[in-house]
């Protein structure tokens, strides 16, 4: 029987569904497109946009002495950054296969697109590229701890969880130990396919 959380995260479920909805309309609004996996522009808003990039060398006048003398550090968790993906990639290939978990697709967490967008300078379009690498890395590698927490430990906390993953909708109650024991199997076998956007 579904409890008043259930409720909620179901109610969460449709919010992220409309949110997907007003952002395709955000989309007619600034006036593009994505086809073939590529953003496309309208004509005049490409040319607006190179108008409005700022040059380099005004970029660096203006920027904080703090941000530039910290970018190195910023810079630097790149190689860490890579380790994780790397080390994440290697373990769901080995311990996916083995359980029969789906596989998370990394291209479906790691969007680098904003370097594309005429408005940025060389600086700002490698700055770009660099979060969407670091932040995809994380989302990535988030929904593969996910699947594998709700392979071998699909509880939901005693305390409140802020922001968690979206397999633990589905998780059952703390201290549900009939729930758990009924629960575990098919919570696994829902793993061995990729779930559908609404599920998510």
């Amino acid at each position: 029987m579904p409890s008043r959380i259930d409720d909620l995260l179901e109610h969460i479920a449709a919010l992220e569904g409309e949110f997907e909805s007003e952002l395709n309309r955000s989309r007619a609004g600034w006036r593009y497109r994505v086809e073939a996996g590529r953003v496309r522009f309208e004509r005049e808003v490409r040319e607006m946009h190179r108008r409005l990039r700022q040059g380099i060398p005004r970029f660096l006048r203006e920027s904080s002495l703090l941000n530039v003398a910290t970018a190195p550090i910023i810079y630097a968790m790149i190689l860490p950054i890579a380790l994780l993906d790397l080390s994440m990639t290697m373990f769901q290939a080995i311990c996916f296969r083995a359980y029969g978990i789906a596989r998370v697709k990394r291209s479906a967490y790691i969007v680098i697109d904003r370097q594309h967008l005429a408005y940025l300078n060389a600086i700002e379009k490698l700055n770009c590229v660099y979060c969407g690498y670091a932040n995809g890395v994380f989302a990535y590698v988030r929904e593969i701890a996910g699947r594998t927490e709700q392979y071998w430990c699909p509880i939901r906390h005693a305390k409140r969880v802020r922001a968690p993953h979206t397999h633990y909708r589905q998780f059952v109650d703390y201290g549900d130990a009939e729930g758990y024991r009924r629960r575990l199997i098919r919570l696994r076998s829902d793993l061995q396919t990729e779930p559908t956007p609404r599920d998510r």
